[in-house]
């Protein structure tokens, strides 16, 4: 079965910016236009291979290890390496934000949920930097984490958002866990899960609880030309940008505006809106240090083995509420801020 190329920047943005016919943004709009093509038939084809074995178990089996590798401005993986673990700094901030990125994602799987890397068996974590000319995207190929450089109209470089780092790489969770099917609910819950882990590692990584939290994933990728945050909010879906570029963000906060579309495999990056502040509204109500409650909970329900590769929104919101009883007791108030939070964005009644 083939595996799927999750890039961050969703098609239909990507898709906007290739229709540009203004001449200032005509950088942008060649980028873009590239990027989609590459979505297709190019990194399809390359990350075809069967799916990943899942590995629900926990056992810390190893320790961090992280190869980064430079890609010249080429399209070919992997590059050169540049920075092998426990190595100094390079002085190219690309290849130490992807190192330090990686490290902070695999900190948090290990330390607070036990597991041993994305694969719960140590796997290492490969990352390449300058992939391409002007690359408007970050990507799990299924093997390693790639990143852009960026158009310097629209976006800059892709490794300059912790977010972007830990959403990607837990892509390969999703993959060595529940392989969820990247169409429909299935889909926007892949995405939406790497939304949840991605937010959860930076603020642990800057010492946060949920209410200072900014909750949003690509913070500091756009140019400053740009009028938006971010990519996403899962505080407030549908606010994270607002640009007479890049339009409006779509992503409706709860299932009265679910967007219905054969476009973006389902609108998965659209539709996660829902899980995602579904997630928020649950670690909001419960304060203080998200990845040790509701993070706990969604990780629980992730390993729990009753989540099916084609799950929709209901049957992911039991498995939380099961694992937020199982882990905390069923009347207690973890449990009853995951049903309340359910229940709030309509996926419960």
């Amino acid at each position: 079965m083939q595996r799927i190329h999750c890039g961050i920047v969703p098609p239909h943005l990507l898709t906007r910016l290739a229709a540009l016919q203004d001449p200032r943004l005509s950088g942008a709009s060649s980028a873009a236009r590239h990027a989609l093509l590459e979505l297709d038939p190019v990194l399809r084809e390359r990350s075809e291979a069967l799916r990943a074995p899942v590995r629900r178990g926990s056992a810390i089996a190893g320790s961090l290890t992280r190869r980064i590798h430079d890609a010249g401005g080429r399209e070919e993986l992997p590059g050169e390496v540049v920075r092998a673990e426990g190595a100094p700094a390079t002085g190219d901030v690309a290849a130490d934000e992807a190192y330090d990125g990686l490290g902070s994602t695999y900190r948090l799987f290990s330390e607070e949920y036990g597991r041993s890397s994305i694969d719960g068996a140590g796997k290492r974590l490969d990352a390449t930097v300058h992939y391409g000319s002007n690359y408007d995207n970050a990507f799990w190929d299924g093997e390693r984490m790639v990143f852009g450089d960026g158009d310097g109209e629209i976006f800059g470089r892709f490794t300059a958002s912790l977010t972007v780092i830990s959403h990607e790489l837990t892509h390969g969770f999703t993959q060595y866990s529940t392989n969820l099917e990247y169409q429909g609910q299935s889909g926007a819950l892949n995405e939406s899960l790497s939304d949840v882990f991605g937010v959860l590692v930076e603020q642990r990584d800057l010492g946060q609880d949920a209410a200072s939290a900014a909750w949003l994933v690509g913070a500091g990728i756009f140019t400053p030309s740009v009028r938006g945050e971010a990519l996403r909010s899962l505080k407030a879906p549908g606010t994270a940008y607002d640009d007479d570029v890049l339009g409006k963000d779509p992503q409706p906060a709860t299932m009265a505006d679910y967007v219905e579309t054969t476009s973006d495999n389902g609108g998965v990056h659209i539709n996660s809106g829902i899980p995602n502040h579904a997630f928020y509204l649950a670690a909001t109500a419960l304060g203080g240090e998200a990845w040790t409650g509701v993070g706990r909970v969604w990780y629980d329900a992730v390993l729990s083995g009753t989540i099916p590769p084609d799950c929709d929104f209901p049957t992911f919101a039991q498995a939380t509420q099961d694992a937020a009883g199982r882990r905390f007791g069923v009347d207690s108030r973890e449990a009853g801020a995951v049903a309340e939070a359910w229940t709030r964005v309509g996926v419960l009644r």
